[in-house]
């Protein structure tokens, strides 16, 4: 059986929460295996990254495997070539593929033609493998996800749309304020609601964010998406993240970001650098989430 991981949908409630304990428990123990040892998984990185390629590329060698890093310069993809044609190729030469692309039909013909697993780096529509290291922040912070009141604020972006497929598998309580415009997917949010998701949609960034006790955002503008940045400024200004939002969050709340980040558009620099960011806790558990993800799919 070969497993994949597109979307958070992938797993069930047990699956996801086992995930992350694992993930937990390879941070505290520094955790090295030799699982991929005589393997080599391919990185095909349509979109530039930082934390996506270094945490897999890290993962994927502390597991005892090697990696091999494409771009679209140098490869066939950038010539048009047919996915099925790729998928079929790539199968026969590597054992297992890590795709940041675009569209998130791109990484479903992969799978649909391909014999080998495939893993979302990051689509336009979903970044499942962030909110593995998001809950796992969370869940690190509160020792629970049960009914913890998560906010996003901002554009309902592929963060957005997992954040809503989170909020289907597990126990949290998501609020999400965006602006006009900017709503998450509607088929992800009706998916969310015919599946029981505990989650609000609202325009008001405070009421979402009372409360809570993740407060959590992105960019204004989306890598790949840039070119009126000064109407974003106008939508998203009543969305910025600052320290009259975080008052109004729990006690203990926490500030959460995907990174990289804008200062002094969706978070001041005051909360981004306060005692309440959790950012690089975070960004290293991407680490630790796809440590555990890659021990998931390479274990059958």
């Amino acid at each position: 059986m070969t497993r994949h991981f597109l979307t958070l949908l992938d797993f069930d409630r047990d699956t996801a929460s086992a995930l992350l304990d694992r993930a937990i428990q390879m941070k505290r123990e520094r955790f090295r295996s030799k699982l991929l040892e005589g393997r080599i998984i391919a990185l095909i990185f349509e979109k530039a990254s930082t934390r996506t390629r270094v945490s897999f590329e890290t993962a994927i060698r502390h597991l005892g495997g090697e990696t091999l890093f494409m771009t679209p310069r140098e490869t066939q993809l950038g010539r048009n070539e047919p996915l099925k044609d790729t998928a079929r190729v790539m199968s026969r030469y590597v054992d297992g593929l890590v795709v940041r692309t675009f569209g998130q039909e791109v990484l479903e013909e992969l799978v649909a033609w391909g014999s080998i697993p495939v893993v979302n780096a990051l689509s336009d529509k979903l970044h499942p493998c962030q909110l593995m290291a998001d809950l796992m922040t969370v869940k690190e912070r509160f020792g629970t996800l049960e009914n913890i009141p998560v906010a996003w604020i901002g554009d309902g972006n592929n963060m957005a749309n997992s954040w809503l497929e989170a909020a289907t598998i597990l126990p949290i309580e998501l609020r999400m304020a965006c602006p006009e415009g900017f709503e998450p997917d509607p088929l992800v949010v009706d998916a969310a609601r015919d599946g029981g998701a505990n989650f609000m949609l609202t325009r008001d960034p405070m009421q979402a964010a009372a409360g809570a006790k993740a407060i959590n955002t992105d960019v204004w503008v989306s890598m790949g998406q840039e070119g009126d940045d000064s109407r974003m400024q106008s939508v998203f200004e009543p969305f910025q993240v600052n320290d009259a939002m975080m008052a109004a969050a729990a006690s203990d709340a926490i500030f959460m970001h995907c990174l990289p980040a804008h200062r002094g558009e969706e978070v001041t620099e005051s909360v981004f650098e306060s005692p309440a960011s959790a950012v690089w806790d975070e960004a290293e558990n991407r680490l630790h989430a796809q440590k555990a993800l890659l021990e998931y799919i390479f274990s059958v």
